[in-house]
């Protein structure tokens, strides 16, 4: 899942929003959400747009569904399909 902030959205917004975001992913988590990995990237732009990375689309659909940054409209989700490669 990518996913971008809205145009408009300011920094003060996200900051508001990101205690209850973060309480969110750190629940979801703990319940065996089939969260692997989440975070915002670095370039162009720092907090711009960020990746979740789920054990399924599924588990991605439902993350999303009940995320803050996307039910307060702050953010615009996009979820793709992933065909890992699996390295040793």
């Amino acid at each position: 899942m990518i996913y971008s902030l809205r145009e408009g959205v300011d920094r003060s917004t996200v900051m508001d929003v990101y205690p209850r975001h973060k309480a969110y992913y750190e629940a979801f988590r703990a319940a065996g959400g089939g969260l692997l990995a989440l975070g915002p990237f670095q370039s162009p732009e720092p907090g711009l747009s960020s990746m979740g990375i789920f054990t399924s689309y599924g588990e991605a659909e439902r993350f999303i569904a009940g995320d803050p940054f996307v039910t307060v409209g702050l953010a615009d989700p996009k979820l793709l399909e992933w065909n890992a490669v699996h390295l040793a």
